[in-house]
C-alpha cells in the first residue's frame, strides 16, 4: 500500500468517525453494533524460518541475511515480521537497532522472535544455560519492539521421567516469565513435541506456571491429532499464532492441507487477538511459494 493509498484510509476513517459522532444515540449504537459484528482483520506475518534455505545459521554462510528478508516482508505487503533467532548474525545493540530501524522504515512491526530452547534438563549448569540464553532474547526482544518470543518445552532425555521433566520445564518457564514480565514481553510456549503434543498438554503447563506473561505459541501444524478440535481449544491462551500450509490428519496418521479459513473462524471466536504469521514449510521454492500463501492468508483474514 503506498503512502496516498494509506492517507485516503486513514482521512476515509476519520470522516466516517466524525459522522458517527454527529448521530442521533440510538443510530450510533447501530453504528457500533454493525462495526462489533465486523470480521477481524488479522495483521500478517511472516516467520524467518520460512525462508531459511536462504538465511545463515551459525557457521553456516548463507546468500542472504535477515536484512534481505525484512524487505521481502515489506514486498509480500505483510504487516509484521518475525526474526526467528537462529538466523542472527549478531546480537549487539547496534545490530538490533539497524532491524528494527528497517523494519520500521519499511512499515512493518517486529512481532516475535523464536528460541530454540531446551528445559527438560535437571538442575544444573546445562539448564542454567537454557535459562540464562531466553533471559537474553527477552532483552533482545525489547530492544527490537518484539513483544513476545516463542519457546519450547525442551527435548525428551533418555531415561528422564515425564513427569520429573515436567516439573524441570515449568520451573524454569516460570523463572524465565519472572524476567520476561518486568521487561513487558510475553513467552509462548509452542506446541513442539515432548509434553506439547496436544492443547491439553499445553494448558496444563499454562496451569502449573500460572504466569500473567505466559500465553501459547499456537503452531497450527504441530498437533500430532485432531488439529482443529486443538486449535480450538489452545486458541483463548495464544498470544501469537504461526500458520503453516498443513495440519496432521484427524487420526494422526498423515498430513493433509490446511483449511485457512477454518483456522481464521476458530481464531475469530476464541478472539485471538495477535498476529498471523506464516510458517512455510512446504516442498516448493519459497521465493514464489512465500508470497502465494501470504496472499491466501490475508485472503482468509479478511474474509
Amino acid at each position: 500500500m503506498d503512502s496516498t493509498t494509506s492517507r485516503r484510509m486513514f482521512l476515509k476513517s476519520v470522516a466516517v468517525a466524525g459522522s458517527a459522532a454527529a448521530l442521533p444515540g440510538a443510530t450510533m449504537a447501530r453504528a457500533a453494533d454493525q462495526e462489533a459484528q465486523r470480521p477481524r482483520r488479522y495483521r500478517i506475518s511472516c516467520a524467518a524460518y520460512s525462508y531459511r534455505q536462504y538465511l545463515p545459521r551459525g557457521e553456516q554462510s548463507a546468500p542472504e541475511t535477515l536484512f534481505d528478508f525484512v524487505d521481502l516482508c515489506a514486498r509480500w505487503d505483510c504487516d509484521a515480521t518475525e526474526l526467528t533467532s537462529y538466523y542472527f548474525t549478531a546480537t549487539d545493540p547496534e545490530y538490533l537497532f539497524r532491524l528494527k530501524r528497517q523494519a520500521h522504515g519499511l512499515g512493518l512491526a517486529v512481532n516475535g522472535t523464536a528460541v530454540g530452547n531446551n528445559f527438560a534438563l535437571p538442575p544444573g549448569e546445562a539448564l542454567d544455560r537454557e535459562i540464562a540464553n531466553v533471559k537474553a532474547w527477552v532483552d533482545r526482544a525489547l530492544q527490537m519492539g518484539a513483544p513476545a518470543i516463542r519457546i519450547f518445552a525442551g527435548r525428551a532425555a533418555e531415561g528422564l521421567d515425564r513427569e520429573k521433566a515436567f516439573g524441570y520445564v515449568t520451573d524454569a518457564i516460570k523463572r524465565c516469565c519472572d524476567y520476561a514480565g518486568e521487561h513487558g514481553v510475553y513467552l509462548g510456549i509452542e506446541n513442539h513435541g515432548y509434553l506439547t503434543e496436544r492443547a491439553e498438554d499445553l494448558l496444563r503447563i499454562m496451569d502449573k506456571v500460572n504466569h500473567p506473561w505466559l500465553g501459547i505459541n499456537l503452531d497450527t501444524g504441530n498437533f500430532v491429532d485432531r488439529p482443529y478440535d486443538n486449535i480450538a481449544l489452545a486458541a483463548p491462551k495464544a498470544v501469537t499464532c504461526q500458520v503453516k500450509i498443513e495440519l496432521r490428519t484427524e487420526k494422526g496418521d498423515g498430513r493433509e492441507p490446511a483449511d485457512l479459513n477454518r483456522i481464521v473462524g476458530i481464531l475469530r471466536k476464541a478472539d485471538y487477538q495477535g498476529y498471523l504469521t506464516l510458517e512455510y514449510e512446504g516442498k516448493e521454492e519459497p521465493k514464489t511459494a512465500i508470497p502465494m500463501w501470504l496472499k491466501r492468508l490475508t485472503e482468509a483474514a479478511a474474509s
